[in-house]
């Protein structure tokens, strides 16, 4: 007999892999929200603009959007009927989140803490974080230090064509967590 689990809230560390310094957030979510839902904080709350394909890897066990035919291939489950706390339940657990195939930005999920659901308390929220997202199709990590090196030097020959690309300056240290929560609001209920 299956027992029923209890609505709790889940605080996350959500950190981009190999990247130095590191860029991550912290966020509260409810220990029951929907794989699919957590897509779309974990793109809010890093600065993510979906879009590009993602999935989630807990154990070897692949989550992600159903696709037809891709996802029959590549055995991945759909993100929409799966609830966070059945993959992760205690503390210190951790899955793997995988945004855009081709740079490939790889996030590790760790769940915190496990506090008591507080109905007052709005969610998701995020708590605090450090670092700018890195830009939409830069190379990922390893292209993103490069841009970051070209920005840096005025001389370099592509330091022109870089800013106009980006559409102005970039500070790889800025996060707002103002900003960041005035868009997690919209995924309120």
């Amino acid at each position: 007999m299956a027992t029923r689990q209890t609505k709790q809230i889940y605080q996350l560390k959500i950190t981009l892999k190999d990247a130095q310094p590191p860029i991550w957030r912290r966020i509260l979510v409810p220990s029951d929200i929907l794989l699919g839902r957590l897509h779309l904080v974990i793109q809010l709350a890093m600065g993510w603009t979906n879009s590009h394909l993602h999935l989630f890897d807990a154990d070897g066990q692949r989550f992600g959007t159903p696709l037809d035919d891709f996802m029959a291939e590549v055995d991945i489950q759909d993100e929409t009927k799966v609830k966070l706390n059945r993959l992760l339940r205690t503390e210190k657990d951790a899955m793997d989140y995988e945004y855009d195939f081709g740079d490939g930005w790889e996030h590790k999920i760790v769940l915190e803490k496990v506090l008591p659901f507080d109905k007052a308390q709005a969610l998701p929220v995020c708590v605090t974080g450090k670092r700018a997202c890195p830009p939409e199709d830069c190379g990922g990590v390893w292209g993103y230090a490069e841009l970051l090196e070209t920005l840096a030097d005025p001389a370099h020959s592509e330091h022109q064509e870089m800013l106009e690309w980006l559409g102005g300056p970039f500070d790889p240290e800025a996060f707002d967590l103002a900003e960041t929560n005035t868009l997690l609001s919209e995924l309120q209920p």
